[in-house]
């Protein structure tokens, strides 16, 4: 490959022998016939080799194609195209008087790419970005189009998908009108005596950040929809100025904090869409394990926040509604993500995950398909209940693996 592509982190540099960017589905199509190995890269912010097709593959960005954008105000629906980002889709359809539910910490990444890997929000009753998904359109091995809608049998294993089935062309989410949110930001609020269930309720979508330097949580972000009831939150103190995740940093490039009420957009993601984040000197690993183990499992962290602290930039815990989705990391199960941002340093990092990982065992936590994780597909197996029945729907759609790679067989055990 002549030209050097790497992922949003600049931790792992692409090794495909061919990096392509078609402009049209036709142009697309020639590529995905050609090719033994091909791999999508969305807007790179995955942080393994997900995306990688290896040596002998062909690397895919579709970004380059026509970002269609189809509302239909009557149905309350969006068709979206493959490359298209969350910030780019949240105006459009914002403009047509409607919205998603939810929305990630971070607007500037792909719709496709987003779901693909089990990217989600946070809130007690929202699903994973997975969820207002109501069709999915693949462009298979053979290049014929195949349309896998929500009701089909195959649709569990359709979504969450790894981009081991084809290239997502298009996507179509369910809507809902359109709405305003506040964001208030509160500090110091102790691990001992916590009340998970009822803080993770305070508002629409509540995130916890914690350095793990000391027990308990630095900031508590609730974002509250303004026609649901004012958040009651006596448990930590106000912010008295505007906070980032990462402790020390400017949150000049956040969304608008102090109950400032605005639409749905602007106060979901934790930055501005008109930021664009530059190469992030980071890594990240996230687990989801049932939300009715979160307080043992928080505790579980804290007997090894010596080892994890040091590394950490931040860890953000939210939640996630249960997921159909046959590799959704909420799959089945209400869930808590455990989120944690390290320093830019691999080498140091991996040690601590895998630590990380031996204390939270117990309550069979899921990772995030794009992020840094060390468990064996081994063990992923026994926390998938419905994996041999995505080997089988990858299987019929693809059965040469044109489109698995090394990071899917290591992953999938297949």
């Amino acid at each position: 490959m002549t030209q050097r592509v790497t992922n949003w982190a600049r931790n792992i540099t692409y090794t495909a022998k061919e990096y392509h960017r078609p402009r049209s589905l036709d142009a697309l199509r020639s590529l995905v016939t050609a090719a033994t190995r091909l791999r999508v890269l969305g807007s790179g912010h995955s942080f393994n080799r997900i995306a990688d097709p290896g040596a002998d593959g062909v690397l895919v960005s579709i970004a380059d194609l026509p970002p269609d954008l189809d509302v239909d105000t009557a149905a309350r629906t969006v068709r979206v195209a493959g490359g298209v980002r969350y910030a780019e889709l949240a105006r459009t359809v914002h403009a047509r008087g409607l919205a998603l539910p939810n929305m990630a910490s971070l607007p500037h990444i792909s719709v496709a790419g987003s779901v693909a890997t089990g990217t989600h929000g946070s809130g007690v009753g929202n699903g994973s970005l997975a969820a207002p998904v109501r069709e999915v359109e693949l462009l298979t091995a053979d290049g014929s189009t195949v349309v896998v809608a929500r009701g089909d049998a195959r649709f569990g294993g359709a979504v969450t998908a790894l981009g081991a089935l084809g290239v997502v062309t298009a996507l179509t989410l369910d809507l809902e009108p359109a709405y305003e949110v506040e964001q208030h930001v509160f500090t110091e609020l102790p691990l001992a005596g916590l009340d998970f269930e009822t803080v993770a309720a305070a508002a629409y979508s509540v995130s916890l950040f914690t350095d793990w330097r000391e027990p308990g949580f630095r900031q508590v972000w609730l974002k509250r929809r303004t026609d649901q009831a004012p958040p009651v939150f006596p448990w930590a103190a106000p912010a008295t100025e505007a906070m980032h995740p990462v402790p020390g940093m400017s949150a000049v490039n956040c969304t608008p904090q102090f109950g400032v009420p605005g639409p749905w957009h602007e106060r979901l993601p934790h930055f501005r869409a008109d930021f664009t984040p530059s190469n992030g000197d980071e890594l990240q690993s996230e687990y989801l394990l049932p939300r009715s183990a979160a307080l043992d499992a928080l505790h579980a962290l804290d007997t090894v926040r010596g080892t994890v602290a040091p590394l950490l930039q931040t860890c953000e815990v939210r939640t996630v509604a249960a997921d159909p989705q046959w590799l959704g990391p909420a799959h089945g199960r209400d869930s808590v993500a455990l989120h944690f941002t390290w320093v830019d340093d691999i080498a140091a990092v991996l040690p601590v995950v895998r630590r990380l990982e031996e204390a939270l065992d117990p309550f069979g936590p899921r990772p995030h398909w794009g992020k840094v994780f060390t468990a064996s597909a081994s063990v992923l197996r026994g926390r998938y209940p419905r994996l041999d029945d995505f080997l089988a729907l990858a299987g019929s759609l693809d059965p040469t693996g044109k489109f698995a790679n090394d990071f899917v067989r290591d992953a999938l055990g297949e």
